[in-house]
């Protein structure tokens, strides 16, 4: 059989990657999708699916450990950082397979948060592991179209995770969906086995004398230790000029995240929308669009600057949320109902198309690999904390309410812009393009 090297072709390299991320997309849409709006169809209050949300979703807050670990662990004989990819994907299927153990979700909630969560411990260090990989091998010139891939494959596993798992959880049952995720992720898994990234790695480990010998001889400077890692992270985020834009994208995702949750409780609970209908309008029609404005974002980033297209996503984001939660009683309209679900949707790629490149502008050399995941990590934290509120949130107010303390949130943070630099607009824009600069 011909080898499969990652450094000797670019198709190799756009498949690979984004099939690695429909690996990633598929718990996540299984679990944030299909069975989180199933447990709300099922009558769970609030607090309960937010906490199933929220204990999922937490070990992605652990990235900023993972990152530094594998860096300085990164030599292998079969691939540097290929070993942690390998064995966090055996892992992850295992606790796949454990959902198995989970007879009624409803009933089982403790246990079925617990395996997921022990599932998100090792697919966060994939996660990291995988986009470390892509840094040290994929030329500077692919990078934003492997970014592509990589984003369209989280979209599509997001997708089958959402609404496929979601149709087979109501008509197979939550074990035949669990049997499904953990037979595509274990094919997933021995395709991985099978590419190497370099001509020269090996398939198998080997041990004692056969050890691989030509492993690099590195200074304290090349490869540092753990605690200058960690303080230079801790340094370098607390700078106040990326202090600052940080909060400001952190906020928006929180603004972002506290009313999506909250909007779909509402249409499953109050609307009696059913979660089946939610989570396969999510997967599909949501993934497209979400998927159609990565690309055409990715463009616009281009030609306006980072900047310059996040104060006009906050905008955007603001003026929906006010208007949009104006119109309330407008909600039970089956158009208005998807109109609302869509735009909830879009959110993130919304956000993510004008804040990663910024983040990325932030990083330092040495640990930008670090530090980047550094920021996911807190990203995903915000988003952790706003299934949280969620439930609380929902036990003592409306998620209209909640979506125009959301719009109110988003405008607060356009004046913040304009406060970095009271200028003018552009010139606040201009400001968070060059953070170089600032420092």
């Amino acid at each position: 059989m011909k080898s499969l090297v990652l450094r000797d072709s670019a198709r190799l390299r756009y498949f690979t990657f984004f099939y690695l991320y429909v690996m990633q997309g598929i718990p996540s849409g299984f679990a944030l999708t299909a069975v989180y709006n199933f447990l709300i169809g099922q009558g769970l209050s609030a607090r309960a699916v937010g906490s199933f949300a929220a204990t999922v979703g937490l070990p992605w807050t652990f990235q900023f450990v993972w990152g530094p670990l594998i860096d300085k662990y990164q030599y292998s004989i079969i691939g540097h950082r290929k070993q942690w990819v390998v064995l966090t994907q055996l892992v992850a299927v295992l606790a796949s397979l454990s959902l198995l153990l989970v007879h009624d979700p409803v009933h089982e909630l403790t246990l079925l948060g617990a395996v997921f969560f022990v599932h998100s411990v090792f697919a966060s260090i994939q996660d990291a592991s995988v986009d470390a990989i892509a840094i040290s091998v994929v030329p500077v010139a692919e990078r934003g179209r492997v970014n592509a891939f990589m984003r369209a494959g989280s979209l599509a596993g997001w997708a089958v995770g959402g609404a496929a798992l979601s149709y087979l959880l109501h008509h197979g049952g939550f074990g035949r969906a669990a049997w499904v995720q953990s037979l595509v992720l274990l094919a997933f898994t021995v395709l991985t086995f099978f590419i190497k990234l370099e001509r020269t790695d090996r398939l198998l480990p080997q041990f004692g004398a056969a050890q691989r010998t030509d492993r690099p001889v590195l200074t304290e400077e090349e490869n540092p230790s753990l605690g200058w890692l960690f303080r230079e992270l801790g340094r370098s985020i607390a700078e106040k000029h990326s202090l600052r834009a940080f909060a400001i994208i952190i906020l928006s995702y929180l603004a972002a995240s506290l009313f999506g949750n909250a909007y779909v409780y509402h249409l499953i609970h109050s609307l009696r929308w059913a979660d089946t209908q939610v989570s396969v309008l999510q997967g599909t029609w949501g993934s497209l669009l979400s998927f159609a404005v990565l690309m055409g974002g990715g463009v616009l980033v281009d030609r306006l600057g980072a900047g310059r297209l996040q104060w006009w996503v906050l905008v955007f984001m603001a003026s929906f949320l006010l208007l949009f939660n104006c119109m309330a009683t407008e909600w039970d309209a089956y158009a208005v109902g998807f109109a609302g679900l869509a735009m909830v949707n879009l959110a993130d790629p919304l956000l993510s198309v004008s804040a990663m490149p910024l983040l990325m502008a932030y990083c330092r050399p040495k640990i930008e690999g670090s530090q980047f995941t550094t920021y996911m990590a807190l990203v995903n934290l915000c988003t952790v904390t706003a299934s949280y509120l969620n439930g609380w949130l929902l036990e003592v107010t409306t998620a209209p309410r909640i979506g125009l303390g959301c719009g109110v949130l988003l405008m607060g943070l356009l004046l913040a812009l304009y406060y970095l630099n009271p200028n003018s607009k552009a010139a606040a824009q201009a400001q968070l393009t060059a953070p170089a600069a600032a420092a």
